[in-house]
Protein backbone atom coordinates (compact mmCIF):
# COMPACT_ATOMS: atom_id res chain seq x y z
CA UNK A 1 0.00 0.00 0.00
CA UNK A 2 0.82 3.70 -0.02
CA UNK A 3 -0.39 7.02 1.06
CA UNK A 4 -1.44 9.98 -1.32
CA UNK A 5 -1.40 13.01 0.19
CA UNK A 6 -4.03 15.72 -1.37
CA UNK A 7 -5.71 18.78 -1.14
CA UNK A 8 -9.29 20.39 -2.73
CA UNK A 9 -10.82 23.23 -3.16
CA UNK A 10 -14.51 23.64 -3.86
CA UNK A 11 -17.19 21.62 -4.00
CA UNK A 12 -18.28 18.21 -5.95
CA UNK A 13 -21.56 18.67 -7.33
CA UNK A 14 -24.56 16.26 -7.16
CA UNK A 15 -23.87 14.64 -10.63
CA UNK A 16 -19.79 14.22 -9.69
CA UNK A 17 -18.95 15.92 -12.82
CA UNK A 18 -17.40 18.97 -11.95
CA UNK A 19 -13.83 17.58 -10.96
CA UNK A 20 -10.66 19.33 -12.17
CA UNK A 21 -7.13 17.38 -11.45
CA UNK A 22 -4.72 19.93 -10.89
CA UNK A 23 -1.22 18.37 -10.93
CA UNK A 24 1.93 19.99 -9.79
CA UNK A 25 5.48 20.57 -11.24
CA UNK A 26 8.76 19.18 -9.63
CA UNK A 27 9.22 21.61 -6.86
CA UNK A 28 5.02 21.59 -5.79
CA UNK A 29 2.70 19.89 -3.76
CA UNK A 30 -1.11 20.02 -2.95
CA UNK A 31 -0.81 23.28 -1.56
CA UNK A 32 -2.08 24.68 -5.55
CA UNK A 33 -4.19 27.27 -3.36
CA UNK A 34 -4.48 28.67 0.31
CA UNK A 35 -2.34 29.05 2.92
CA UNK A 36 0.86 26.42 2.58
CA UNK A 37 0.97 24.74 6.33
CA UNK A 38 4.90 24.12 5.93
CA UNK A 39 5.89 27.88 4.23
CA UNK A 40 3.16 29.74 5.90
CA UNK A 41 2.80 31.40 2.52
CA UNK A 42 0.37 31.29 -0.21
CA UNK A 43 0.04 27.85 -2.41
CA UNK A 44 2.06 27.79 -5.90
CA UNK A 45 -1.26 28.49 -7.90
CA UNK A 46 -3.21 30.96 -6.40
CA UNK A 47 -3.76 32.98 -9.51
CA UNK A 48 -5.33 30.28 -11.13
CA UNK A 49 -7.12 28.46 -8.65
CA UNK A 50 -9.74 29.78 -6.19
CA UNK A 51 -13.34 31.71 -6.21
CA UNK A 52 -13.51 33.60 -8.77
CA UNK A 53 -9.71 32.68 -10.49
CA UNK A 54 -10.08 31.24 -13.97
CA UNK A 55 -10.14 27.68 -12.25
CA UNK A 56 -13.24 28.64 -10.20
CA UNK A 57 -13.39 26.87 -7.00
CA UNK A 58 -16.86 28.18 -6.83
CA UNK A 59 -18.03 26.08 -9.85
CA UNK A 60 -15.43 23.20 -10.23
CA UNK A 61 -14.22 20.63 -7.26
CA UNK A 62 -10.70 20.97 -7.80
CA UNK A 63 -7.99 17.87 -6.32
CA UNK A 64 -4.52 18.60 -6.11
CA UNK A 65 -2.30 15.32 -5.20
CA UNK A 66 1.28 15.51 -4.13
CA UNK A 67 3.06 13.02 -6.36
CA UNK A 68 4.33 9.55 -5.24
CA UNK A 69 8.10 9.88 -4.17
CA UNK A 70 7.31 13.15 -3.12
CA UNK A 71 7.64 14.93 0.29
CA UNK A 72 4.51 16.39 1.54
CA UNK A 73 2.81 13.65 2.89
CA UNK A 74 2.62 11.11 0.05
CA UNK A 75 4.83 8.05 0.01
CA UNK A 76 8.39 8.94 -0.80
CA UNK A 77 12.56 8.00 -0.29
CA UNK A 78 11.93 9.52 3.65
CA UNK A 79 9.25 7.44 4.70
CA UNK A 80 10.32 3.93 7.05
CA UNK A 81 10.43 1.02 4.72
CA UNK A 82 8.91 -1.41 6.70
CA UNK A 83 11.18 -4.58 5.30
CA UNK A 84 14.23 -2.88 7.28
CA UNK A 85 12.03 -0.70 9.56
CA UNK A 86 15.00 2.59 8.21
CA UNK A 87 14.00 5.18 5.89
CA UNK A 88 13.73 3.62 2.45
CA UNK A 89 16.27 6.39 0.85
CA UNK A 90 17.93 4.66 -2.15
CA UNK A 91 16.10 1.92 -1.51
CA UNK A 92 12.51 3.50 -3.10
CA UNK A 93 11.97 1.95 -5.96
CA UNK A 94 12.32 4.75 -8.83
CA UNK A 95 9.17 6.36 -9.65
CA UNK A 96 7.52 7.43 -13.40
CA UNK A 97 5.00 10.15 -14.35
CA UNK A 98 3.08 6.90 -14.85
CA UNK A 99 3.30 5.90 -11.67
CA UNK A 100 2.18 9.26 -10.04
CA UNK A 101 -1.05 8.93 -12.49
CA UNK A 102 -1.77 5.72 -11.44
CA UNK A 103 -1.71 6.79 -7.87
CA UNK A 104 -3.99 9.43 -8.99
CA UNK A 105 -6.29 7.21 -10.00
CA UNK A 106 -6.11 5.13 -7.40
CA UNK A 107 -7.41 8.31 -5.12
CA UNK A 108 -10.14 9.01 -7.89
CA UNK A 109 -11.63 5.38 -7.41
CA UNK A 110 -11.89 6.54 -3.33
CA UNK A 111 -13.42 9.85 -4.07
CA UNK A 112 -15.91 7.80 -6.38
CA UNK A 113 -15.01 10.22 -8.98
CA UNK A 114 -15.33 7.99 -12.69
CA UNK A 115 -14.80 10.79 -15.19
CA UNK A 116 -12.78 14.10 -14.32
CA UNK A 117 -13.84 17.18 -16.48
CA UNK A 118 -10.63 18.21 -16.59
CA UNK A 119 -6.46 17.16 -15.83
CA UNK A 120 -4.19 20.30 -15.58
CA UNK A 121 -0.69 21.49 -15.14
CA UNK A 122 2.43 22.71 -16.10
CA UNK A 123 5.66 21.17 -16.60
CA UNK A 124 5.72 18.36 -14.96
CA UNK A 125 2.43 18.92 -14.27
CA UNK A 126 1.70 18.70 -18.14
CA UNK A 127 3.55 15.55 -18.23
CA UNK A 128 1.17 13.85 -15.99
CA UNK A 129 -2.28 15.84 -17.45
CA UNK A 130 -0.50 13.95 -21.24
CA UNK A 131 -0.11 10.61 -19.23
CA UNK A 132 -3.55 10.69 -17.53
CA UNK A 133 -5.15 10.40 -21.54
CA UNK A 134 -2.72 7.88 -22.46
CA UNK A 135 -3.39 5.47 -18.95
CA UNK A 136 -7.06 6.70 -18.47
CA UNK A 137 -8.45 7.55 -21.62
CA UNK A 138 -11.98 7.34 -21.17
CA UNK A 139 -11.80 9.18 -17.45
CA UNK A 140 -10.97 12.30 -19.03
CA UNK A 141 -13.04 14.93 -20.42
CA UNK A 142 -10.67 17.59 -21.49
CA UNK A 143 -6.95 18.09 -20.45
CA UNK A 144 -5.00 21.45 -20.14
CA UNK A 145 -0.84 20.67 -20.65
CA UNK A 146 0.59 23.74 -20.19
CA UNK A 147 4.25 24.59 -20.93
CA UNK A 148 5.57 20.94 -21.05
CA UNK A 149 6.85 18.46 -23.20
CA UNK A 150 5.59 14.67 -24.65
CA UNK A 151 9.25 13.80 -23.61
CA UNK A 152 11.83 15.16 -21.56
CA UNK A 153 14.65 16.66 -23.67
CA UNK A 154 18.44 16.25 -23.55
CA UNK A 155 19.49 19.62 -22.81
CA UNK A 156 16.65 20.01 -19.42
CA UNK A 157 18.38 15.88 -18.33
CA UNK A 158 21.67 17.35 -18.40
CA UNK A 159 20.42 19.90 -16.55
CA UNK A 160 18.94 17.64 -14.01
CA UNK A 161 21.86 15.55 -13.86
CA UNK A 162 23.78 18.59 -12.70
CA UNK A 163 21.64 19.28 -9.95
CA UNK A 164 21.40 15.45 -8.71
CA UNK A 165 25.36 15.50 -8.72
CA UNK A 166 25.52 18.42 -6.91
CA UNK A 167 23.30 16.62 -4.27
CA UNK A 168 25.10 13.64 -4.18
CA UNK A 169 28.19 15.30 -4.19
CA UNK A 170 27.47 17.12 -0.83
CA UNK A 171 29.18 14.62 2.30
CA UNK A 172 26.28 15.52 4.02
CA UNK A 173 24.20 13.07 1.70
CA UNK A 174 25.87 10.36 3.12
CA UNK A 175 24.88 7.79 0.02
CA UNK A 176 21.16 8.91 0.90
CA UNK A 177 21.29 7.96 4.52
CA UNK A 178 21.41 11.11 5.90
CA UNK A 179 18.22 11.19 7.57
CA UNK A 180 19.56 8.05 9.93
CA UNK A 181 22.58 10.57 10.52
CA UNK A 182 20.67 13.27 11.60
CA UNK A 183 22.38 15.73 9.03
CA UNK A 184 20.94 17.15 5.20
CA UNK A 185 22.80 17.85 1.82
CA UNK A 186 21.08 20.87 2.30
CA UNK A 187 23.89 23.18 0.35
CA UNK A 188 23.97 20.35 -2.94
CA UNK A 189 19.95 20.67 -2.84
CA UNK A 190 20.41 24.64 -2.84
CA UNK A 191 23.11 24.78 -5.68
CA UNK A 192 20.48 22.30 -7.66
CA UNK A 193 17.62 24.73 -6.71
CA UNK A 194 19.49 27.42 -7.56
CA UNK A 195 20.22 26.07 -11.27
CA UNK A 196 16.80 24.88 -11.75
CA UNK A 197 15.73 28.35 -10.87
CA UNK A 198 17.83 30.50 -13.57
CA UNK A 199 16.48 27.73 -16.09
CA UNK A 200 12.40 28.78 -14.81
CA UNK A 201 13.59 32.30 -16.12
CA UNK A 202 14.90 33.65 -19.19
CA UNK A 203 17.53 36.41 -19.95
CA UNK A 204 15.12 39.11 -20.75
CA UNK A 205 13.33 38.13 -16.83
CA UNK A 206 16.31 38.48 -15.61
CA UNK A 207 17.99 41.71 -17.73
CA UNK A 208 14.89 43.35 -16.80
CA UNK A 209 14.41 42.17 -13.07
CA UNK A 210 18.33 42.44 -12.02
CA UNK A 211 20.23 43.63 -14.74
CA UNK A 212 23.92 44.38 -13.22
CA UNK A 213 22.45 45.68 -10.19
CA UNK A 214 24.34 45.31 -6.71
CA UNK A 215 23.10 44.06 -3.53
CA UNK A 216 22.95 46.32 -1.19
CA UNK A 217 26.53 47.92 -1.64
CA UNK A 218 27.79 50.88 -3.40
CA UNK A 219 30.79 49.31 -5.64
CA UNK A 220 31.46 45.33 -6.24
CA UNK A 221 33.65 43.80 -3.33
CA UNK A 222 36.26 42.22 -5.72
CA UNK A 223 35.63 38.82 -3.72
CA UNK A 224 33.30 36.18 -3.61
CA UNK A 225 30.38 37.20 -1.72
CA UNK A 226 27.25 37.79 -3.45
CA UNK A 227 27.72 41.45 -5.21
CA UNK A 228 24.85 41.11 -7.64
CA UNK A 229 21.32 41.01 -6.76
CA UNK A 230 20.93 37.98 -8.57
CA UNK A 231 23.37 36.69 -7.29
CA UNK A 232 21.71 36.79 -3.70
CA UNK A 233 18.25 36.16 -5.26
CA UNK A 234 19.69 32.80 -5.92
CA UNK A 235 20.95 32.46 -2.55
CA UNK A 236 17.31 32.77 -1.45
CA UNK A 237 16.02 30.99 -3.58
CA UNK A 238 18.20 27.93 -2.69
CA UNK A 239 17.81 28.49 1.02
CA UNK A 240 14.21 28.68 1.16
CA UNK A 241 13.67 25.48 -1.08
CA UNK A 242 16.14 23.33 1.69
CA UNK A 243 13.47 24.02 4.30
CA UNK A 244 10.57 22.53 2.83
CA UNK A 245 12.28 19.99 0.52
CA UNK A 246 13.53 16.41 0.44
CA UNK A 247 17.04 15.96 -1.31
CA UNK A 248 16.10 12.26 -2.12
CA UNK A 249 12.89 13.53 -3.44
CA UNK A 250 14.54 15.57 -5.49
CA UNK A 251 16.73 13.41 -7.26
CA UNK A 252 13.42 10.85 -7.49
CA UNK A 253 11.28 13.54 -8.84
CA UNK A 254 14.09 14.36 -11.58
CA UNK A 255 14.37 11.40 -12.43
CA UNK A 256 11.06 10.68 -12.78
CA UNK A 257 10.77 13.82 -15.07
CA UNK A 258 13.73 12.21 -17.57
CA UNK A 259 12.34 9.04 -18.30
CA UNK A 260 8.84 10.72 -19.29
CA UNK A 261 8.56 9.97 -23.36
CA UNK A 262 4.65 9.00 -23.69
CA UNK A 263 5.12 8.28 -27.43
CA UNK A 264 8.22 5.57 -26.50
CA UNK A 265 6.10 2.20 -25.81
CA UNK A 266 4.38 3.10 -29.06
CA UNK A 267 7.23 2.79 -31.36
CA UNK A 268 7.53 6.27 -31.17
CA UNK A 269 4.50 7.63 -32.66
CA UNK A 270 3.09 10.43 -30.72
CA UNK A 271 -0.20 10.00 -32.26
CA UNK A 272 -1.13 6.41 -30.62
CA UNK A 273 -1.49 7.69 -26.80
CA UNK A 274 -4.28 9.76 -28.01
CA UNK A 275 -6.49 7.26 -29.87
CA UNK A 276 -8.43 5.77 -27.41
CA UNK A 277 -9.60 9.28 -25.83
CA UNK A 278 -11.83 11.98 -27.14
CA UNK A 279 -10.57 14.74 -24.81
CA UNK A 280 -10.72 18.32 -25.98
CA UNK A 281 -7.30 19.74 -25.09
CA UNK A 282 -5.82 23.21 -24.24
CA UNK A 283 -2.13 22.89 -25.23
CA UNK A 284 -0.42 26.40 -24.42
CA UNK A 285 3.44 27.57 -24.80
CA UNK A 286 4.89 30.57 -23.46
CA UNK A 287 7.59 32.89 -26.17
CA UNK A 288 10.45 32.78 -23.81
CA UNK A 289 10.18 29.63 -22.60
CA UNK A 290 13.59 27.91 -23.73
CA UNK A 291 12.72 24.50 -20.75
CA UNK A 292 9.96 23.62 -22.62
CA UNK A 293 9.53 25.76 -25.63
CA UNK A 294 6.70 26.44 -28.34
CA UNK A 295 8.01 23.37 -30.26
CA UNK A 296 7.79 21.28 -27.71
CA UNK A 297 4.29 22.00 -27.18
CA UNK A 298 3.04 22.05 -30.95
CA UNK A 299 4.42 19.09 -31.40
CA UNK A 300 1.77 17.78 -28.78
CA UNK A 301 -1.45 19.65 -29.69
CA UNK A 302 -0.34 18.33 -32.98
CA UNK A 303 -0.05 14.89 -32.70
CA UNK A 304 -3.48 14.97 -30.21
CA UNK A 305 -5.35 16.29 -33.37
CA UNK A 306 -4.09 13.86 -36.00
CA UNK A 307 -4.93 11.58 -33.52
CA UNK A 308 -8.67 12.83 -33.77
CA UNK A 309 -8.95 15.39 -30.92
CA UNK A 310 -10.08 18.35 -30.42
CA UNK A 311 -7.50 20.58 -29.35
CA UNK A 312 -6.76 24.26 -29.21
CA UNK A 313 -2.81 25.30 -29.13
CA UNK A 314 -1.85 28.85 -28.13
CA UNK A 315 1.56 30.31 -27.53
CA UNK A 316 1.72 33.34 -25.38
CA UNK A 317 3.65 36.56 -26.07
CA UNK A 318 5.78 36.12 -22.49
CA UNK A 319 8.94 37.91 -21.17
CA UNK A 320 8.78 35.56 -17.98
CA UNK A 321 10.17 32.25 -19.37
CA UNK A 322 8.95 29.03 -18.51
CA UNK A 323 7.92 30.20 -14.88
CA UNK A 324 5.31 32.14 -17.02
CA UNK A 325 2.18 29.49 -16.45
CA UNK A 326 2.75 30.60 -12.34
CA UNK A 327 2.31 34.43 -12.92
CA UNK A 328 -0.09 36.89 -13.61
CA UNK A 329 -0.45 36.06 -17.25
CA UNK A 330 -4.01 37.44 -18.15
CA UNK A 331 -3.88 35.95 -21.86
CA UNK A 332 -3.06 32.25 -20.32
CA UNK A 333 -6.69 33.25 -17.51
CA UNK A 334 -8.51 33.83 -20.35
CA UNK A 335 -7.60 30.87 -22.16
CA UNK A 336 -8.20 28.51 -18.93
CA UNK A 337 -11.06 30.54 -17.88
CA UNK A 338 -12.87 29.96 -21.27
CA UNK A 339 -11.91 26.58 -22.09
CA UNK A 340 -13.24 25.11 -19.07
CA UNK A 341 -16.65 26.82 -18.75
CA UNK A 342 -16.80 25.79 -22.51
CA UNK A 343 -16.15 21.69 -21.80
CA UNK A 344 -18.35 22.42 -18.49
CA UNK A 345 -21.24 23.31 -21.26
CA UNK A 346 -21.38 20.19 -23.23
Amino acid sequence: GFTIAYQTYGALNRARSNAVLVCHALSGDQFAAGVHPVTGRVGWWPLVVGSGRPIDTGKYFVICTNVIGGCMGSTGPADINPATGRPFALDFPVVTIRDMVRAQGRLLDVLKIERLLCVTGGSMGGMQALQWLASYPERVRSAMPLATSARHTAQNIALHEVGRQAIMADPDWRGGRYQEQGVSPKRGLAIARMMGHISYLSETALAQKFGRALQEREAVSYGFGPDFQVESYLHHQGSSFVERFDPNSYLYITRAMDYFDLAAEYGGDLRVPFDKTRARLLCVSFTSDWLFPTSENRVIAEAAAAAGCPVEFREIESKRGHDAFLLEEPELFAAVSRFLDSVAAE
